[in-house]
This record gives structure tokens, sequence and C-alpha cells, in this order.
């Protein structure tokens, strides 16, 4: 099977932990066509995942341990991984999804038994085996925080601690209970553990100590972990901040365009840990001139019921010249948690309410499809749409996102929304065509999505930008940028 993994361990770049300065790790892309026997096939699994997942956001349950539910990055062609290293003896590798969406970071540990795994993508790793010693106790914060705030009294007596040592606190000795996740259509039961884990470096390495994560030993459906980066106590930039405070102010990443061609993602896509100053930042810019970065900013959305979530305000979306103003759910989260758009690194494609996503369709066909003929039987293969054939060039309006505040409008450069790649034929005489769909999706009737964001900015629509995550200011940044070029500056410094 032909795979984009990158080992981290050989193309990190260089970095002292004696400054402030940031860290600088390569996302690498597990695009595998292999899977599928054609364009449509891959479009049409990824394009279903990624409204399973839209949607699991607004079936996402606490109920302690019995549903306690995170949505994870399972989307074929579109998973983000970095990589660790579990500093036992011998040190054990492990490669994680990342994902802005979920705030745990859990791997599978040996021994693993994965039901339902057949034809995913495996670890090109055996699971860690991690010592009882390093269990978690039951009174213990994070154990807490992994049984949606179930109180310590309340864990230790499932962990069969006694009474008249829940009552004097004394219960370290006993361990932090398992914990049952579901997502999507997959599942796993874990525990929690605290151990040494390092982000692989030249000189030296990022230790992590005393790091908590999830051991699972029983997954259903996903073989490989998550590294959570959204907004809880376990996630990756929360337990940053005790160790490296100053890589815990804010990350971004760029990932590269890849347009589900395997050849575009032999280069890594740039994750930073930490702020970093002007002239960095000029570096890998479209214009690669002596200008700054023009980045643009829009204000996170607090969540009541999703805390973990990274929500903006979109006020409206361009097609072409006409502007079409956002319902009230998008622009902003109500008391219940309903509302907003998730800016999320595990959804492939963006999710907008049906009849907003409506009126965007319609404008874009009314400029296209008096053009182009429709794709009807593309656009049932792939569950995306509408598609148009063409012959030779496809003119397609332009689309811009606009956020919630002053002067916060995204330009989308053509490929982020608009796909193009040729049929295949059906074996049967059809020839092939060239087809170009539109990449947005329909997220279903607002009405019925209550309990949950409005909408979700998947990370195809944020390729071949630098995508900021400001934890000190509560903002989420945007600006263009030539992705693999900054990698390659960025290990210049």
């Amino acid at each position: 099977m032909a795979s984009a993994l990158f080992l981290i361990l050989c193309c990190i770049t260089h970095f002292s932990l004696s400054s402030s300065q940031p860290l600088f790790l390569p996302l690498t892309h597990r695009l595998s066509q292999t899977q599928f026997n054609s364009t449509p096939n891959l479009l049409k699994s990824t394009s279903a995942r990624s409204a399973v997942r839209f949607h699991h956001h607004h079936n996402r349950h606490h109920y302690h341990r019995k549903t306690n539910q995170v949505s994870l990055p399972l989307t074929p062609g579109s998973d983000y991984t970095l990589s660790f290293t579990l500093n036992s003896n011998p040190p054990q590798p492990i490669s994680l999804y990342m994902d802005t969406g979920s705030d745990l970071v859990w791997f599978p540990c040996s021994p693993f038994e994965c039901i339902l795994c057949e034809g995913k993508p495996n670890s090109t790793t055996p699971p860690p085996k991690i010592p009882p010693t390093a269990a978690v106790p039951c009174d213990a914060t994070s154990c807490s925080a992994a049984h949606s705030s179930l109180s310590s009294a309340d864990l230790c007596a499932i962990s069969r601690c006694p009474l008249d040592s829940i009552e004097i606190s004394e219960c370290s000795s006993f361990t932090c209970p398992p914990f049952y996740y579901a997502y999507a259509d997959g599942s796993f039961i874990a525990k929690l553990y605290k151990h040494s884990l390092s982000i692989p470096m030249s000189s030296p390495s990022l230790v992590l100590r005393n790091f908590t994560f999830g051991c699972s030993r029983s997954a259903l459906g996903e073989p490989i972990g998550v590294a959570g980066f959204g907004r809880g106590l376990l996630s990756l930039p929360a337990q940053l901040s005790t160790t490296s405070p100053h890589l815990a102010t804010q990350f971004s990443y760029c990932l590269v365009s890849h347009s589900f061609d395997q050849d575009r993602v032999r280069r890594p896509s740039p994750l930073i840990l930490g702020p970093y100053d002007q002239k960095q930042k000029r570096l890998g810019d479209a214009g690669v001139g002596s200008e700054s970065v023009e980045y643009v900013y829009t204000s996170m959305l607090d969540n009541p019921k999703h805390p973990y979530f990274y929500s903006v305000g979109l006020a409206g979306v361009s097609v072409g010249k006409r502007v079409f103003p956002a319902p009230e759910t998008l622009k902003r989260v109500d008391e219940n948690g309903n509302g907003g758009i998730v800016v999320d690194s595990g959804t492939t494609f963006t999710m907008l309410p049906q009849r907003f996503y409506n009126s965007l369709v319609a404008e874009f066909d009314r400029r296209v499809g008096r053009v182009h003929k429709r794709a009807t039987q593309i656009e049932e293969q792939t569950g995306l749409g509408p598609c148009y054939y063409y012959d030779k060039v496809v003119e397609v309006p332009s689309v811009a996102l606009h956020f919630v505040g002053n002067k916060s409008s995204v330009a989308l450069p053509r490929r982020n929304y608009f796909y193009k790649f040729v049929d295949g034929g059906d074996g049967a005489g059809r020839k092939r065509k060239k087809v170009g769909c539109w990449m947005l999706m329909n997220g279903g009737d607002e009405a019925e999505n209550s309990g949950g964001p409005g909408g979700v900015l998947g990370n195809y629509q944020q390729q071949g930008f630098e995508v900021v995550y400001d934890l000190e200011k509560h903002r989420v940044g945007f600006a263009k940028r030539q992705c693999g070029l900054l990698w390659d500056s960025l290990n210049q410094l």
C-alpha cells in the first residue's frame, strides 16, 4: 500500500528549549487511494465520514462513564499524523492523528485488540507496553476530567476504595477506572496513565514528563490513536502549559494542498507550537517578499455545552460578487451550546446548514450550470455536488468566507471548493471524462441539528492557509501561505 507517512525522526528542525523559541513539527498525511478503486469511491467515503462526524457533534452526550463520547478523525484520505516517543525501556515510537475537535490524547497499548479494523490504516509500529505503576489514581483531577467531571469520591468508590479511605481522601493506591468513548462508527475503552513522552528532536528532545494519556486495549473501528488539541484539561496544548508555557500560548498548522493526489503530500505540513516573530512569519508567504504575512482574525466563541471546540462566528459567504448573510445559528453560540462554526482539523469537508447551503449552491449552479452539463451520476457516486462535465476549461465564481469581526474575510483558492478530476468510466464503453465538483457539504436541517455547532470548517477548505489558534487572545487566524515552502523555510532558521 502506497503511503505518504514521513518519519518525524528524520525531519524535525533543531530546537533549544533554553529560550522561548517555537517548536516546528511535521504533520504527515495518510493519503491512500489504494483502499478505493476509483476517485468517486474515495470521495464518497470521505464525504460520508465528514457527515457522520458532523452529525455526531450533535449527539455527544456526557452521562458519566457510560456514554462519554468524543469525535475522532476517521476519514480516509484526510488524516494528519504526528509522532511521539514513549520514554520506556526501550523507547517506543507512537504515531497519532492530530485533531482540534477532541480534547484527549490516547493510543493503543499492548496487548491490543481492534474489532472491525480490516481495511483501515494501521500503525507502522506495534502498540507500546505501559507499566502498571504508571496508572493514574482515582482521586486525580485528570481522572475526573476523563469521566466528564464525575467526582473523585464516586470514581474511587467504583475503584473499590474503602469508605473510610474515601472519607479521609486516602485512595491514591486505587487506580482510575476505565472509561468508554464512542465516536462516529466506532468506540474504545481506555485507562488513564502518566508517563514520560518526548517529541523527538535532534538536540535536545522536548520531554513531556508525567504526561497524562488514555491507554486503550480494546477498540472498535480505530487502530490508531489521537492527539487531541481541543480546549480541555487533558489536551496536548493544556498539558504543554505545565512544562513549556511558551509553547501553549498558541499553535498553528499549514496544510499542504493535496487534492487527493499522493504526489502532493510528499512534503510535510508544518505544525508550529508557540508564537514566532514577524521575520519568521514572512517565510513561506505566497509572495515570499519583505512584507509581513497578513493574518485575518476572528474571536473564539465559548460554548457551555461543548467547551472543547474552537468555535467562531461566520457572518456570510460570497459566491462571486453576491454576498449571502449567514443564519444567526452560524454567527453565535447560545446559552445551550447551539450554533457557531467549529474550526476542525479532523473533518474533511465544510458542513453548512441546509437552507444556507442550498442558497450558495443555487448561485454557484446558476453561474456554472448554464455553461456546463451537470454530472448527476458523479454526484450520486461521490456524495458531493453539484458536479459538472467539462472539456478544456471550466470557469467558476470566486468563494469567500466572511467571519464575524472587522475585516475578517478569507478568499478561498479555487481548489479548496472546486475539485477537478478525471472520471475513469465504468468499463462498459463509457469514456473517461473531466469532472469538477463543489466541495462544501449540506449539513442538514437546522431544526434536526439542534444541540451542537451550526457548521464545521473542514481541513480541505483550510489547505494552503496557516491556521493560528491564539489561546491567549482567544482568537483564530488565517493567512494564505505556500505550506511546503513554509516548512522548508522554518527548517532553515
